[in-house]
């Protein structure tokens, strides 16, 4: 059994089908499956089903994928630990950070981060909380930025800052002259426009209006607030967007959500066995210390 192996399985299981796996890892797809192959021939059980589409993990292979994890994190921790030994200045930091967060709160801690500490390098991945909590087990991230809470006891989670919803509306809409409204004065015949489904933020915003006892009526998905900004101000509906993200967008106005329910909290998690390098703690101290002064100065 090959380190490799335990990479690529691990590889197909997250991504779901052994193409965008091959690419994750940059590999030849045909050499990835080899490898499978090879693995499962060891093993002597079935890892996937091959689906036209997609490739799902089989009792054997949910049974394995915990295990393939914790080797893969142990040999990822045990390398680092060595380095730290050797008194290396050098690191490297792993960071996993949902789309609503990523482009609005990571530049502004990057930037200064890079001048002050040129010779660590920081790796982003940008996905949905699920994706990231995968990357955070399989010992590919180090720690993922998300909206608490994380209902995960394996985890050490820690807030960073809270902030509040905004309602977007066209510029022509009857609330565009407000400044300040609630959830229960948008029309009930409203359209909205929203995140696709596995983004947590749209999670929040539904569970904001139900307890404002709106259900509300969304015609149209998208995975990135660019696309629904700009269809809110050609005038298809209403949305939602997080503090940070209030930017300024042609033909939209936003509205501060005073419902209390209307905000949520953002956090880094990491796994709570973890051994951190000294520039994982750097990185964490600078990220913490950033969310401090964001927070004093207004998201």
């Amino acid at each position: 059994m090959e380190i490799h192996q335990l990479r690529y399985f691990c590889a197909v299981a997250r991504n779901g089908t052994f193409t965008r796996a091959a690419e994750a890892e940059r590999v030849a797809q045909p050499s990835l499956s080899q490898q499978i192959l090879k693995l499962e021939a060891e093993l002597g059980a079935k890892l996937f089903d091959r689906l036209s589409r997609s490739a799902r993990l089989t009792e054997f292979g949910r049974a394995f994928l915990p295990k393939a994890e914790r080797i893969l994190r142990e040999l990822s921790e045990a390398k680092t630990e060595i380095l730290e030994m050797s008194g290396k200045d050098k690191g490297e930091v792993a960071i996993g950070a949902i789309p609503t967060v990523a482009p609005y709160f990571l530049p502004p801690v990057l930037i200064t981060f890079f001048r002050q500490h040129t010779g660590i390098a920081v790796n982003v991945i940008e996905d949905t909380t699920p994706v990231l909590l995968q990357h955070l087990h399989a010992g590919s991230v180090d720690l993922v930025i998300t909206a608490l809470p994380l209902d995960r006891a394996d985890l050490l989670s820690i807030k960073l800052l809270q902030e509040p919803f905004f309602l977007v509306v066209p510029q022509a809409h009857a609330l565009s002259r407000r400044k300040i409204v609630r959830l229960e004065e948008v029309p009930k015949q409203s359209r909205f426009l929203l995140l696709k489904e596995g983004h947590c933020f749209r999670d929040s915003t539904i569970a904001a209006c139900r307890k404002s006892r709106i259900a509300p009526n969304v015609i149209f998905e998208s995975g990135q607030f660019a696309t629904i900004l700009a269809m809110v101000g050609a005038g298809m509906g209403v949305s939602a967007v997080p503090q940070m993200a209030v930017q300024p967008a042609r033909g939209c106005r936003f509205l501060r959500l005073a419902n209390d329910a209307a905000t949520r909290t953002l956090g880094v998690s990491m796994l709570g066995r973890h051994f951190q390098t000294r520039a994982q703690k750097v990185f964490l101290q600078h990220l913490l210390r950033t969310a401090r002064e964001i927070a004093r100065n207004g998201v």
